[in-house]
């Protein structure tokens, strides 16, 4: 009978996993440049040897993210292009958080035009804990003005400024809740608008293991 997957147990196999796929040559990924057709590829992977090990519920697109019963979400990202998408489900999101962890592995393709491969090299392998996935600049801004005694029109007209999508009575909403239970906790991620929230993962890159929320796997 397989053991139940933990988060401690998702970390550590990720940082097995990440050093056995970096001495791996892989025909499949001879010449391939889609970012996206690489991730699918490393996180099946991925899974496949997680699942021979541990008993744990798999994600699906329904769900959104990749362990729905551990609150993680697994993605995969070039250092040349350190970003990805994921699913907009609020604007609070980018004040309060995901709400759910990430682990992010990050690469460094290279082809082997002898072999007929591509190789893996995993540079980083990075666990940024839900309560750090929220915007950098947002919820820093937001800390700065609470401290300085912002009343609910100036929450609500800073995140006009900071154009966040969201109404007028939304607005009031967040800042009411901010007002009552304190500043958000400093997000690391850069969360862009769109209809999919655009994720940046340079300052958590550079941040893992020195902030506390923000493990250095790898």
């Amino acid at each position: 009978m397989l053991s139940p997957l933990t988060v401690q147990l998702l970390c550590e196999e990720a940082v097995r996993f990440a050093d056995v796929e970096s001495a791996h040559s892989e025909p499949a990924l001879h010449g391939v440049t889609d970012g996206k057709r690489i991730g699918t590829y490393f996180e099946a992977k991925f899974r496949l040897h997680l699942s021979q090990r541990y008993d744990f519920v798999e994600g699906n697109a329904a769900i959104g993210i990749d362990f729905p019963d551990l609150d993680v979400d697994v993605k995969t990202i070039s250092i040349a292009q350190p970003q990805s998408s994921c699913p907009y489900k609020n604007a609070r999101q980018k004040i309060f958080g995901l709400g759910y962890s990430l682990l992010v592995f990050v690469y460094d393709k290279t082809d082997d035009p002898q072999t007929q491969t591509g190789i893996l090299n995993i540079l980083h392998s990075v666990f940024v804990d839900a309560s750090r996935t929220a915007d950098y600049q947002t919820t820093l801004g937001l800390r700065q003005i609470l401290e300085n005694d912002a009343n609910e029109e100036d929450i609500v007209a800073f995140l006009s400024d900071r154009r966040l999508p969201v109404e007028e009575i939304e607005a009031h909403s967040i800042a009411a809740d901010l007002l009552e239970h304190g500043p958000p906790k400093q997000g690391y991620l850069t969360i862009s608008n769109a209809q999919q929230w655009r994720l940046q993962y340079g300052r958590a890159i550079r941040e893992a293991g020195a902030i506390e929320g923000i493990s250095r796997l790898r």
